[in-house]
C-alpha cells in the first residue's frame, strides 16, 4: 500500500521543521513540494534536507482553487510512488491550518492511498513569539481568519490573528481600533526581510502578501 505523510515544515526557517518530520522526509522515496508562480516556499524551508531526494513539484494555481485541482494532485502523488513506496508532502506552516494538504488528502483516500500528517509551527504562533504577545491566557478566546473578520466573532475574543491582510487592510485597522485592540503587523515571519510593525502608516504601506496582523484586546 502506498502511503503519504503531509508535514508541515513551518513558518521560513528549517531549524523550525520537527525531528519527526526531518526522519521522515529522509526516509522518504518521494518528496513531493506545492508550488504557485514556479516556486515552492516549502521547498525552500527545507531545501538542505532535501537535495538528494526524488522531488515531484505540484502546481497549486490559487486562481484555479477547487475539487479539480486537489484531484490532479492526488492523482500525480499516487501516480509518483511506487507501489509500498512513502512519500512526504511538505507544505509550510501546519498541514491543518489552511493548508492545500488538508484538500488533497481526501483525494488521495479516495485513491487508496494511506494518509498520516504531522504537525508543523504555524506562522502565527511564530509571529506570536516574535512579538511577545501571548495569543491566550486563562480564561481567554483567540480568533484566527483568513482575511474576512465576523465582527460579532471578533466581539467575543481578546486576541485576534488575521491572515492574508493583502485585501482591506485599512478596514482591518479601524475595525481593530474601534473594539479596543492593539496590534502588531509581522511581514515575511522567519524569512529574510521579516518586518515587524506597530505604526498604521508603515503597516499601510507594507503589501507582502506573506503577512499577518495580531490583535489584542486591551483591558482596563
Amino acid at each position: 500500500m502506498k502511503k503519504i505523510y503531509g508535514i508541515g515544515v513551518g513558518p521560513g526557517e528549517a531549524d523550525l521543521i520537527t525531528l519527526k518530520g526531518y526522519k521522515l522526509i529522509r526516509n522518504a522515496d518521494v518528496v513531493f513540494l506545492p508550488k504557485h508562480k514556479d516556486k515552492s516556499m516549502a521547498g525552500e524551508i527545507a531545501g538542505e534536507f532535501i537535495r538528494d531526494k526524488k522531488t515531484v513539484y505540484i502546481d497549486f494555481p490559487m486562481a484555479k482553487a477547487g475539487s479539480g485541482v486537489y484531484k490532479e494532485a492526488a492523482d500525480i502523488i499516487g501516480g509518483s510512488l511506487p507501489d509500498g513506496g512513502v512519500g512526504v508532502f511538505l507544505t509550510i506552516g501546519d498541514p491543518m491550518i489552511y493548508s492545500t494538504f488538508s484538500y488533497t488528502m481526501a483525494e488521495l483516500r479516495m485513491l487508496g492511498i494511506e494518509v498520516e500528517t504531522v504537525p508543523g509551527i504555524s506562522s502565527f504562533a511564530a509571529a506570536a513569539n516574535r512579538i511577545k504577545m501571548p495569543i491566550v491566557m486563562k480564561g481567554q478566546k483567540f480568533y484566527l481568519t483568513d482575511g474576512d473578520v465576523d465582527e460579532k466573532v471578533l466581539e467575543c475574543c481578546d486576541t485576534v490573528c488575521i491572515l492574508k491582510t493583502s485585501g482591506d487592510k485599512e478596514g482591518m485597522l479601524d475595525l481593530l481600533e474601534s473594539r479596543g485592540f492593539s496590534y502588531a503587523y509581522v511581514s515575511r515571519c522567519g524569512w529574510p526581510g521579516e518586518r515587524i510593525l506597530y505604526k498604521r502608516d508603515e503597516i499601510l504601506r507594507d503589501h507582502n502578501y506573506m503577512s499577518l496582523i495580531f490583535g489584542r484586546r486591551e483591558r482596563g
